[in-house]
């Protein structure tokens, strides 16, 4: 079986998404890579390097330069004629492409992959993550979106893959990019964070949110998240919310600060490695999944906490 692999990238660096996705399609079979960009061969190169990877198809074209998925889906589907399975991380950009692919290839869409049991055999995750269903495709083609934090990352280097330029399908005429705002931080990533020290709505406002949190974040060097309450109320940009509706974790360390911990929130942090939960609820959910609880006040115990590192 062949795999196409969406590569994730800024034209500049491929994204780590990336190689999650890698090591789930070598699971099912040989593993071609595809970078649609604008002047994006160094994102090309560093495809090649990754460890397990055949080939890479190079799409060089200004009509790919911020990947909307109107112009990158007719693409993908053209290659698929010679290829099995087209794998997408399962990032904003992947599940916005990977739903349009299959559309074109009038095949069912396999999403967030946990695992892969058999060459059309796969686990994923219903009902908030409460439950893992085993589904077993019978199209001809699978479009599949890989949940990142289920897999571990395929090599970065020692692979010396060929590359290939493949011809553009252009501009579809269907959508354009006006602007985008993207969050600077010195602060990890939240996806690969190490550590996350996250927020919820107890922390009544931005300024109080600012004080308390992002303190205890700097000693640790870790990422800032913060529960859909939080976000919804303003306390934090929207690209902070882990959950459901919002960014997928599994750090090795997870800090939840005045999160009750709804079944939405749960969904995206509770394959963290270590979970510690502050809250003077006893009763609260979060501390259902924590390895470390703490009742207590969080506007007592995390100034604490803080001086003590």
């Amino acid at each position: 079986m062949k795999t196409l692999v969406w590569v994730e990238h800024d034209n500049s660096n491929m994204a780590d998404a990336t190689l999650a996705a890698v090591s789930a399609a070598s699971k099912l079979g040989e593993v071609h890579l595809l970078v649609a960009g604008s002047g994006c061969r160094a994102v090309a190169e560093q495809a090649a390097a990754v460890a397990g990877v055949g080939k890479v198809h190079l799409a060089d074209d200004a009509a790919f330069a911020n990947a909307l998925a109107e112009n990158v889906a007719p693409l993908v589907v053209g290659l698929m004629a010679d290829h099995d399975a087209f794998v997408a991380p399962a990032t904003t950009t992947g599940k916005n492409i990977a739903p349009r692919v299959a559309a074109l290839l009038d095949v069912m869409q396999i999403s967030d992959i946990l695992s892969v049991e058999g060459e059309k055999t796969f686990t994923r995750p219903i009902y908030a993550g409460n439950a893992i269903a085993t589904v077993e495709s019978t199209d001809a083609k699978l479009v599949i979106t890989v949940r990142g934090t289920a897999f571990d990352k395929a090599e970065a280097t020692g692979g010396s893959a060929a590359i290939e330029d493949v011809a553009s399908t252009g501009d579809a005429g269907k959508s354009s990019f006006v602007g985008a705002e993207i969050a600077e931080s010195e602060r990890p990533e939240l996806t690969s964070a190490k550590i996350i020290v996250s927020g919820g709505r107890a922390l009544k406002d931005a300024e109080t949110f600012e004080a308390t949190i992002m303190p205890l974040a700097d000693k640790l060097g870790a990422g800032v998240g913060a529960s859909r309450a939080a976000v919804d109320a303003g306390y934090v940009p929207n690209d902070y919310q882990v959950g459901q509706t919002g960014k997928i974790v599994a750090p090795e360390v997870y800090i939840a600060i005045g999160i009750s911990g709804a079944i939405q929130h749960l969904a995206g942090m509770k394959d963290s490695k270590t979970i510690i939960a502050i809250n003077k609820d006893e009763d609260a959910p979060i501390f259902q999944v924590a390895d470390i609880g703490l009742v207590a006040d969080l506007y007592k115990a995390v100034p604490e906490l803080t001086e003590k590192l």
